[in-house]
């Protein structure tokens, strides 16, 4: 049984961090414990943390420290090697591996980058760790600029001294490849090699091969002037402006970056303005080359400017400063959130993550895990893409979640609200959201605004509503999102961000109703703990439940819990457990247990029930002994909405425990409600569990 992957390559620059960040998401979706190690890391940075490790143990939370993550420095290395310590190398990273290995379900394990003056020993020190730790290995190879005869080369080369070893191969990536020879070197490669090798070919993504502004910054060491908020511009290619202006503007390209000495106002201003001008493609930033600063007047210019991007000063000189621009490589940070995005999409689009988990995970885990969750819902959302409308286009938190979700794939999104408020609002805060993938909707202004009217009117006549008052009505943002969601032109909303849960959901009750036998509507809560995921209801909608409408709230939230993947036990929570108190609360959740029991024999449940009872297995045993749900629940429904509020609060804010939802059930159509202090991540993940309901 294998427990861990070695991630390998024979040269630099092969995108290996991508199929890391790729595969440790993959896991973390599969197993209950994931830990990373890098045998080796490059030289420590200024701020003291190896780049590759700082960026898996920051973006995925992992629980280890950094210093638990490696073993040696390239430079420790070849100085134990000239000392014929070579024993010593071995020994160390397999104390180091043995120690996360006695706490992890799976850990996975990076091979070394090819850079500096170890080259020429390095694949042979990473077949001989991966032998020495069992573990077999996946293989990253660059192919950036490569014919597919040497892509072929350069994979067999690093493959036989991994075989040769007896170290088992698992899966071939060709990086970076050429789209034009993607097809033509898959059957190559599968001519080459056995079938239980996966084979894949990733082409060339050029906002990953291409450095960012900060990369440049801190390589030059360079003072920034202004535009911090485009500190992450990706640059394409780079102009230097030591001709004449109207020879000048001829070489700008899109993302490029402005090279010109410091004193050439001229250069500066006219690229600031090209980059606004409609008739000239964007930049990334300008260099200011020389040590020299533009002059007072100039500078109070470019700062009452609307939009700059970012102007950086060097000392040295243009020539030395531009080759040293050219030499420079991309990396991915921790805190580039929007490459490591774009990372994790383009591995699941172009790796057959199923089979590569087959391969790889040799074992089942017990229960569902947080990750384990999340990394579901995602897949599950991807399968059948659903199209989802956000009502408050205009908050920025709404605009980045879309963002997130669009880049991902995971939905199509309509926005509403005032269109060129919204665009103005992406622009001001460098939302990389593509407008082209999302579309915009203002009410008043909308194509189907008539006939939204006219059909509320039509439903709503009956309660005195007029055609004047419809029209009000379908003006607001929830009604005519509802009202989307309604007639079919998206599959869910999500809303309350900036509006009540009131005003959210009273549209829904109006006029998509209540699925056929359910009388409430209700909430619940996905509560990813530490090692497992409960599910909490209600906490947001129906106040003092009668015992029928509890029983339906159980009913319809074991019904969710197994739409999510977990296999409901079901606790009915009360202040007493078993036989042993009395009073209208409690007797109130005993008749609500015994109704779903008749009407649904099948489900697992125990109630009334206290909370400790229900989640810890000692006291659950104590207390209720024959039970089959005590100390074991994961569905557990509060007696009212006081204490169901409260509560999931409580667990939230004193576990750190993610809470995704409220997740709303009972309506024919799925409409979710947000709460207003919610963040960029609860609105990413309400919109995923929105799409899946609608996949029902």
């Amino acid at each position: 049984m294998s427990k861990a992957v070695y991630v390998a390559t024979n040269q630099a620059e092969s995108g290996k961090s991508l199929i890391v960040l790729g595969l440790m998401r993959m896991l973390l979706g599969k197993t209950k414990k994931v830990g990373y190690f890098r045998p080796i890391i490059d030289e420590n940075k200024p701020n003291g943390k190896d780049n590759h490790v700082d960026t898996v143990l920051t973006h995925f939370e992992l629980d280890q420290t950094y210093a638990e993550s490696y073993a040696f420095t390239g430079y420790e290395v070849i100085q134990k090697k000239t000392e014929n310590l070579e024993r010593e190398i071995i020994d160390t990273i397999i104390d180091k591996y043995k120690v996360l290995e006695k706490r992890c379900d799976f850990i996975l394990v990076e091979g070394t980058d090819f850079l500096g003056e170890g080259i020429f020993v390095e694949l042979d020190i990473n077949v001989l760790i991966a032998k020495n730790l069992g573990i077999p290995a996946i293989i990253v190879a660059n192919a950036k600029n490569k014919s597919v005869e040497e892509i072929i080369g350069s994979l067999y080369l690093t493959y036989d001294s991994f075989a040769d070893k007896e170290v088992k191969v698992l899966s071939l990536v060709a990086n970076k490849v050429n789209p034009d020879i993607k097809s033509e070197l898959l059957i190559s490669m599968r001519e080459q090699w056995p079938e239980d090798i996966l084979l894949s070919a990733i082409p060339m993504v050029q906002n990953l091969s291409d450095p960012t502004i900060k990369e440049i910054a801190e390589v030059l060491g360079a003072d920034l002037i202004f535009g911090h908020d485009g500190i992450e511009n990706s640059v394409s290619s780079f102009a230097v402006g030591a001709m004449q202006l109207r020879n000048f503007l001829k070489h700008v390209k899109n993302n490029c970056l402005v090279i010109t000495p410091g004193d050439r106002a001229d250069i500066i201003l006219s690229s600031l303005q090209a980059n606004i001008s409609e008739n000239y493609p964007k930049i990334s930033g300008i260099i200011l080359t020389g040590g020299i600063v533009p002059e007072e007047s100039i500078l109070n210019l470019i700062e009452g400017l609307e939009q700059v991007v970012p102007v950086l000063s060097v000392s040295k000189g243009t020539f030395e400063t531009t080759n040293k621009i050219g030499a420079i490589r991309s990396n991915i940070y921790a805190n580039n959130k929007q490459r490591i995005f774009t990372s994790l999409h383009t591995f699941e689009k172009y790796i057959d993550v199923e089979t590569l988990s087959e391969k790889l995970i040799t074992f089942e885990s017990e229960g569902i895990t947080p990750r384990m969750f999340q990394y579901n819902l995602i897949k599950r959302a991807q399968e059948q893409k659903k199209h989802i409308v956000l009502p408050e286009g205009t908050d920025i938190r709404i605009l980045k979640a879309a963002e997130r979700l669009l880049s991902l794939g995971i939905v199509d999104i309509t926005l509403l609200g005032n269109t060129s408020k919204i665009l103005s609002l992406i622009e001001k805060h460098a939302i990389p959201l593509n407008t082209e993938k999302v579309t915009i909707v203002d009410p008043v202004d909308s194509d189907c605004f008539a006939d939204y009217v006219q059909t509320f009117y039509d439903l709503r006549k009956h309660k005195n509503i007029n055609m004047d008052m419809a029209k009000d009505f379908m003006a607001d943002v929830s009604y005519f999102g509802t009202m989307m969601v309604y007639k079919g032109h998206a599959d869910g909303m999500v809303s309350g961000a900036i509006h009540t849960t009131q005003h959210t959901i009273r549209p829904a009750l109006q006029f998509v109703k209540t699925k056929p036998g359910v009388s409430v509507v209700s909430s619940v809560f996905f509560m990813c703990l530490e090692d497992r995921v409960s599910v909490f209801g209600d906490c947001a909608v129906s106040p003092n439940p009668t015992a029928e409408q509890l029983a339906e709230i159980a009913i319809s939230s074991a019904a969710s819990s197994q739409a999510f993947g977990i296999e409901p036990k079901i606790a009915m929570l009360s202040y007493s457990s078993g036989t042993s108190g009395a009073g209208e609360d409690v007797d109130r959740v005993r008749k609500a247990t015994e109704i779903v029991k008749q009407k649904k024999p099948d489900l697992k449940i125990e109630g009334p029930i206290q909370y400790d009872a229900a989640v810890d297995k000692q006291v659950g045993k104590s207390k209720l002994p024959n039970s089959l749900v005590a100390g074991q629940a994961n569905v557990l429904i509060f007696p009212d909405l006081n204490t169901g509020n409260n509560t999931y609060k409580a667990v939230q804010r004193e576990t750190g425990a993610l809470a995704i939802g409220p997740m709303l059930q009972g309506l024919n159509k799925p409409v979710n409600d947000l709460s207003r202090g919610c963040t960029v991540d609860d609105i990413f993940n309400t919109v995923i569990i929105t799409a899946i309901q609608a996949q029902e």
